[in-house]
């Protein structure tokens, strides 16, 4: 017996923030737009290979503002911090459901090893990270 990867539905509740997804063997799954939005499958986060994905900090309060459909095969997610670069596709989708748990537990240690807030910065700061200078001077 093959899973079906296209959910039967997609409900996206905006006060929760929570993208409802239903499976032909009756599966529902609730993801939150924050976990969506740090395990966007873009290149901002993902980075362009192993080794150089970017951790996702301050996105406690983020909400999908829009879904819009890609083909037959996936949907872009549209964030309130702008973000929407992403494509998740069905297969995607559904392996973020069936890893919701270990996923998120995987993200809060990293979370913790780097100090790092899920909340949001105040907005009167700005960070800006710098890059560790070279020891030789060209």
């Amino acid at each position: 017996m093959t899973l079906s990867m296209s959910p039967t539905d997609l409900k996206l509740h905006r006060k929760t923030g929570i993208l409802e997804l239903t499976y032909s063997d009756g599966g529902i799954y609730s993801l939150p737009a924050e976990f969506l939005r740090v395990h966007s499958p873009s290149a901002e986060v993902r980075g362009h290979g192993a080794g150089q994905e970017v951790l996702q900090t301050g996105k406690k309060s983020v909400k999908i503002d829009n879904i819009e459909p890609v083909g037959n095969y996936a949907v872009r997610l549209h964030f309130s911090d702008d973000h929407n670069t992403g494509i998740y596709s069905w297969e995607y989708l559904r392996d973020l459901c069936l890893n919701q748990s270990s996923l998120w537990e995987s993200y809060l240690a990293k979370m913790k090893q780097a100090g790092a807030l899920r909340e949001d910065l105040p907005k009167d700061v700005q960070v800006v990270n710098i890059m560790p200078l070279n020891d030789s001077i060209d």
